[in-house]
């Protein structure tokens, strides 16, 4: 006797049922964690403030640890289990905000901050999965119009400003030179002056030739008249 179809179709969709249970009866039995990293690359520019982000799900009580490594070598920046402790290195202190989801926040970012960051997740079981974060840290390069016409007009002013500087610096150098000329001028005119009154002097006060004096000698009375 044949089985009917109705019934081989409920032992299909009871064979699907069964494998769903046990499919989610393997993902709530202890031993099961996941770890998702919705974004494995961040560009940021220095003083800048990142985070790390990252989801992850698993059954009971995780330990959760982030590293850092790059060129200067592997550090450890905090550790923590979920309601428990919270280990924050040192170097990162005052730096690092922790979040249940496993996340971090980094503040003001450097140039050593760049390299890859490591995300190890255990349970209580022990179990354990990882991901990876990669950061790119850049100078600061200020290509803002605003900050290029802000100094534009500033170089400009300052243009202006030794403009009129060298301009007054020209025609106060032009103005000390006519004074000294005009100066000059009249020293010279006073120095020619005195030489002729000197001349005079010396002329007048000499003693008369002596055919002058001789014939004043024998013709007094002319002298006189």
């Amino acid at each position: 006797m044949r089985p009917l179809r109705g019934c081989r179709g409920r032992g299909i969709v009871v064979r699907t049922v069964a494998l769903c249970l046990a499919a989610g009866w393997a993902l709530q039995t202890p031993g099961g964690v996941s770890l998702v990293v919705p974004q494995p690359n961040i560009n940021a520019t220095v003083a800048q403030n990142i985070l790390l982000s990252v989801e992850y799900s698993c059954r009971g009580v995780a330990t959760v640890e982030w590293k850092h490594v790059s060129t200067w070598g592997t550090t450890k920046i905090v550790e923590w289990k979920s309601g428990n402790y919270v280990n924050v290195s040192t170097v990162y202190k005052d730096r690092v905000t922790t979040f249940e989801n496993g996340s971090i926040q980094l503040l003001n970012v450097g140039m050593r901050d760049a390299g890859y960051y490591f995300i190890t997740v255990t349970e209580e079981h022990g179990t354990s999965t990882y991901g990876t974060i990669i950061v790119n840290v850049y100078e600061i390069i200020y290509e803002d119009l605003h900050f290029v016409a802000v100094l534009f007009v500033f170089l400009a002013a300052v243009s202006a400003i030794l403009v009129c500087f060298m301009w007054l610096c020209n025609k106060s150098l032009r103005l000390f030179q006519k004074k000294m000329t005009h100066k000059l001028t009249g020293l010279e005119t006073l120095t020619n002056v005195f030489t002729v009154n000197v001349q005079c002097s010396h002329f007048c006060n000499a003693s008369p030739p002596a055919s002058i004096a001789s014939f004043q000698e024998s013709n007094p009375a002319s002298m006189r008249s």
